[in-house]
């Protein structure tokens, strides 16, 4: 499936592309893995603290950087990616626009240090948590939604053998 997966960095030009061929990859996994049948279109951006932290002050009220911010186009049901999504395909594109994610780098370092794995574990991590909320997935509760976001999360790290165990690059 050709699925449009727009990425804009900040920083270094040789990470630019070692890092969007892994984040197109994570989120590649997940839309197989979900069952999404039509091409997609999702816009990445990886950014600093401050721009992450000036989004989620924006659209949040949160003034304070986080790891990634999702931006669904709609409203979908985990696990029930819907059969018929032709109402929702642009039509001058022909994809669907499933949404936009923003992914700080700075947080993404921190957190695999933090969590003792490598930062692409960590990226990959948060690209697929980000493109589950995107087709419906939430973790707004401690419950049973997150226990369910979680079990897909580590479903897909697994089948693209970013397990939770990698060492540090």
């Amino acid at each position: 499936m050709k699925h449009q997966i727009s990425l804009v960095f900040q920083g270094n030009a040789v990470k630019k592309f070692i890092l969007g061929r892994h984040l197109r990859r994570c989120i590649r996994a997940v839309l197989e893995s979900e069952g999404v049948n039509v091409p997609c279109e999702i816009n990445v951006m990886v950014a600093d603290d401050a721009t992450i932290r000036a989004i989620n002050r924006q659209t949040r009220d949160i003034d304070q950087p986080t790891d990634v911010l999702s931006f669904p186009m709609f409203e979908y049901t985990p696990e029930a990616f819907p059969a018929d999504v032709s109402a929702d395909i642009d039509p001058e594109t022909g994809l669907l626009p499933l949404g936009d994610m923003v992914i700080s780098l700075e947080r993404c370092k921190a957190q695999a240090a933090d969590y003792g794995h490598s930062l692409k574990r960590e990226l990959g991590y948060l690209a697929i948590h980000s493109t589950l909320h995107l087709l419906g997935y939430d973790h707004l509760d401690e419950g049973p939604m997150k226990r369910q976001m979680r079990a897909r999360e580590e479903k897909i790290l697994a089948d693209i053998v970013l397990p939770r165990q990698e060492v540090h690059e």
